[in-house]
C-alpha cells in the first residue's frame, strides 16, 4: 500500500565527525533524504560532535563533500567554507550549541529529573567489575541519586569534578514507544541506566543533545541505524520529562558481511571513499545502498534517485539485517558504466588511465580505450589492468594456462594470416578502422582463410585473449607500429 503524503516532514542525517563516511552511514543519509523528498520535506544535516576525544581534523569537511559526491544535498545545515549555517535553526555543530544544553540540562535538574553524579572514575570501575562478579547488569548503582540536597550543594560549592545523569523512574513500569521498522517496543524501566546526560567537560553526551536538537530543529521522524534502538527509552523518557511530543522513529537494519557478522573493515571495505578512490560511481553506489534493508516491491534494482524518491515507503523497510554484497555492487557499477555518457567517463576515468601511464592529453585516444574496455569494467581502478595489452610492451600469452591460445598461433594458417596482414600494415600510412576492414578482407582472399581461423588468430595475437573489445577499436588504439611488431613476434 502506497504511503501517505505527510505535511511538514523534517528529518536529519546527524554524524559524528571520526572519520570517513561509513557505507552504513551513506544508506542513512539517502533513507533520510529520499524520504524528505518523497514527502516534500525538509532534510537536515547536523554535525554531532561533542565528543571531543574522537574527533578527525578535516572529517567534517569530508562528510560535506562526501555526500555532496553522493548527490545528496541537504536543505539546512553547516557551510562548508566558514561556521554559519543555511537554515533558521542553525548553528549545526553541537559543539556550538553548549549553552542550549547546559540551559535544558539545568532545567531538568530543578524539575528533579536528573542529579549531580559526583563519582570517580575509579569507583565506577570498582563497582562495575562487582557486578560482573555477581553476573549483575553493569549499569551505574545509583550512588549519587540517594545524595541529600545539603550534601550535593557542599560539593558543588567545592568544585568536585561531576557529570549529570538522569533519572530512570524506579519502579516496574516500562517505556513504550512504536517503531516504523521494529513495531511496537516495551522495554522495562529495570533495564535501563541512569544515563549520563552532561559530562564534566560540558559538553552534552549524544542522549541529550541529540533529543534537544531535535525538538528545537523540529525533526519529525528520525530515521537512523539500530544501534540507536536500546538507547530509544532513554530518548522517549527525555521527552516526557520536557513535556515534548516525540518524533516518528525508524529504526534501520544492521549491514552485514556475507558471513552475516556486523559489516568491519576486518573483512573489506567499509568507507565511502574506498569505494570512490576504486571508480565507483556516486548513482550506483547510492542506488545499491539504497536496496539494502528496503525493496521497492518489485523486481526492478537499477533505479535513479528520482525512481527511488517515487518509490520510497518507510513501511517497506526490512527487519533483517542486509549483507553487503560486493560482487552485487560490482555487477551494479558496471550496469551504470555502460550507460553513463562517454565524455563524463572519460573525466572520471582519467587519474585511472594516468595511472596506466596514457597521455591523458590526447582526448581521442582516452575515448577510444573507454569505449573499447568499458563493457567488461566492474569498477574504474581496473583500468591499468584491462588496458595492459595497450602498452608497448611485448604481450604476455599464457598458453599453458589456456592452450588454445597456443594451438591457434601455431597453425599454418594463422602464421599465412600474421605475414600478410604485417605486410598490408606496411603498405599504410595509418591504420583505422575503415582500413582495417578492408585489409582483412584483401587478407581473406589471398589466403583463403576465413572465419574463426581468420578472426580469432588476430585477436589472440594484438590482445592474447579470445575475448574483449572490438578488434578495430583495439587496432586503431594500438597503432600501426605496435600492431606489425605483435604479428611479426608471432612469426619467430
Amino acid at each position: 500500500m502506497e504511503e501517505p503524503q505527510l505535511k511538514g516532514v523534517k528529518v536529519r542525517f546527524a554524524p559524528s565527525p571520526t572519520g570517513f563516511l561509513h557505507v552504513g552511514g551513506l544508506r542513512t543519509a539517502y533513507y533520510n533524504y529520499l524520504y524528505a523528498k518523497k514527502q516534500g520535506g525538509t532534510f537536515v544535516l547536523r554535525i554531532e560532535d561533542t565528543d571531543q576525544t574522537r574527533l578527525v581534523k578535516g572529517a567534517v569537511e569530508n562528510l560535506i563533500e562526501t555526500l555532496h559526491w553522493a548527490g545528496i544535498e541537504y536543505d539546512e545545515g553547516p557551510e562548508l567554507s566558514k561556521k554559519d549555517s543555511r537554515g533558521e535553526n542553525g548553528p549545526y555543530r553541537q559543539s556550538e550549541r553548549l549553552d542550549i544544553y547546559t540551559e535544558y540540562v539545568n532545567q531538568l535538574v530543578e524539575n528533579d529529573y536528573a542529579y549531580h553524579c559526583f563519582c570517580s572514575q575509579e569507583r565506577l570501575e570498582k563497582v562495575r567489575k562487582q557486578q560482573q562478579e555477581m553476573n549483575r547488569r553493569s549499569q551505574y548503582d545509583k550512588h549519587c541519586r540517594k545524595l541529600s540536597k545539603e550534601e550535593r550543594m557542599s560539593r558543588l560549592d567545592a568544585g568536585m569534578p561531576h557529570v549529570i545523569r538522569m533519572k530512570i523512574p524506579e519502579d516496574d513500569g516500562t517505556v513504550e514507544f512504536s517503531d516504523k521498522v521494529r513495531g511496537e517496543v516495551a522495554i522495562p524501566h529495570e533495564n535501563l541506566d541512569d544515563q549520563i546526560l552532561m559530562k564534566s567537560d560540558g559538553f552534552p553526551t549524544y542522549h541529550m543533545a541529540n533529543v534537544v536538537d531535535d525538538h528545537l530543529m523540529g525533526i519529525t521522524h528520525v530515521i537512523r541505524g539500530e544501534e540507536w534502538l536500546p538507547s530509544t527509552p532513554k530518548h522517549i523518557l527525555l521527552y516526557e520529562y520536557f513535556d515534548w511530543e516525540p518524533p516518528v522513529f525508524a529504526h534501520l537494519p544492521l549491514l552485514l558481511n556475507e558471513d552475516r557478522s556486523k559489516l568491519s573493515k576486518r573483512q573489506g571495505d567499509v568507507a565511502v571513499e574506498d569505494y570512490r578512490e576504486k571508480g565507483y560511481l556516486p548513482e550506483a553506489l547510492t542506488n545499491f545502498v539504497a536496496l539494502l534493508g528496503w525493496s521497492p516491491g518489485d523486481d526492478e534494482e537499477i533505479l535513479s534517485t528520482k525512481e527511488l524518491i517515487r518509490k520510497f515507503s518507510l513501511d517497506r523497510i526490512n527487519k533483517s539485517g542486509a549483507v553487503f554484497n560486493v560482487e552485487k555492487l560490482q555487477w551494479m557499477n558496471g550496469m551504470y558504466i555502460r550507460e553513463t555518457e562517454t565524455d563524463r567517463l572519460v573525466d572520471l576515468a582519467q587519474p585511472f588511465l594516468e595511472e596506466a601511464g596514457f597521455d591523458t592529453g590526447n582526448r581521442r585516444k582516452m575515448t577510444l580505450i573507454i569505449d573499447a574496455v568499458k563493457e567488461n569494467l566492474r569498477y574504474l581502478a581496473e583500468i591499468p589492468e584491462v588496458t595492459e595489452v595497450f602498452q608497448p610492451t611485448p604481450l604476455n600469452i599464457d598458453t599453458e594456462a589456456e592452450p588454445e591460445l597456443g594451438e591457434m598461433l601455431a597453425k599454418d594458417s594463422s602464421k599465412q594470416v600474421f605475414a600478410a596482414l604485417a605486410d598490408q600494415f606496411e603498405e599504410q600510412e595509418e591504420i583505422t578502422k575503415d582500413t582495417f576492414m578492408a585489409i582483412m578482407k584483401s587478407v581473406q582472399k589471398d589466403t583463403g582463410v576465413k572465419g574463426k581461423d581468420l578472426w580469432m588468430p588476430v585477436r589472440i595475437a594484438l590482445t592474447g585473449e579470445m575475448h574483449g573489445p572490438e578488434l578495430p577499436a583495439v587496432i586503431e588504439i594500438l597503432g600501426k607500429d605496435l600492431c606489425i611488431k605483435r604479428f611479426r613476434d608471432q612469426l619467430g
